[in-house]
């Protein structure tokens, strides 16, 4: 299928609540302006030079949000553009957004993301560490960013009990955290697992190859 109909097809999947962020890692600026075309404005990237690439060759309403590991010596390269950071995993990492979004007088958006898959391999705060971070912001602290909301990722396995398991301690978490001060984003789900992520209590999916196809892993 097209991109055109694989966006269609997932668009007409995602209730009206659910927020769709295109994954457009290792895909062409060409790709990103055709989905920009059909209506999309936020747009996931996992690297920075790849995303820093791509700023400035596309319109400046999209909204950037960087999904994968953020090395704290690499965000002075997109304090200035980028509208969030999904993936937050330490005090370290905060506190440098903080310093780099001061620079530009803006608030950068991010969202804590939170270890529930079993794998080793996965990033993320422990409950307890998302925990005190939330406290720490809900008293004062990191004036230039705003905690919008939780990521997290399940285990990469085809046991959907397991899967649901995970994303429901993201849930939880998220409805605890909100009781203290209301968040907006519970990012959940990809290509593979967003229906079940959604029925999970889901209000944003990050999905990439069911729109742009396979990844071109030769870049």
């Amino acid at each position: 299928m097209s991109i055109q109909e694989n966006y269609n097809t997932i668009k007409n999947q995602l209730p009206e609540n659910v927020e769709l962020v295109a994954v457009s890692k290792t895909h062409p600026v060409s790709a990103i302006q055709e989905v920009y075309d059909l209506g999309q404005r936020v747009f996931g990237e996992n690297k920075v030079q790849e995303v820093m690439e791509k700023y400035p060759l596309l319109p400046k309403d999209i909204q950037w949000h960087l999904i994968g590991h953020l090395q704290t010596n690499k965000v002075k390269y997109i304090a200035e553009f980028v509208d969030t950071i999904q993936s937050v995993d330490s005090e370290k990492l905060i506190l440098e957004i903080n310093k780099e979004a001061a620079k530009y007088e803006r608030k950068i958006k991010v969202l804590l993301q939170v270890k529930i898959a079993e794998e080793e391999s996965k990033f993320g705060l422990e409950i307890e560490e998302a925990k005190a971070l939330f406290q720490n912001y809900i008293n004062g602290a990191y004036s230039n960013i705003e905690i919008t909301g939780l990521m997290g990722m399940a285990t990469f396995t085809d046991n959907e009990l397991q899967i649901r398991k995970e994303f429901s301690v993201l849930k939880n978490l998220f409805d605890e955290l909100s009781k203290q001060k209301p968040l907006e984003t519970l990012s959940m789900g990809m290509s593979d697992d967003f229906p079940v992520a959604i029925e999970c209590g889901a209000n944003s999916v990050r999905v990439g190859s069911a729109i742009f196809g396979r990844r071109d892993y030769t870049k």
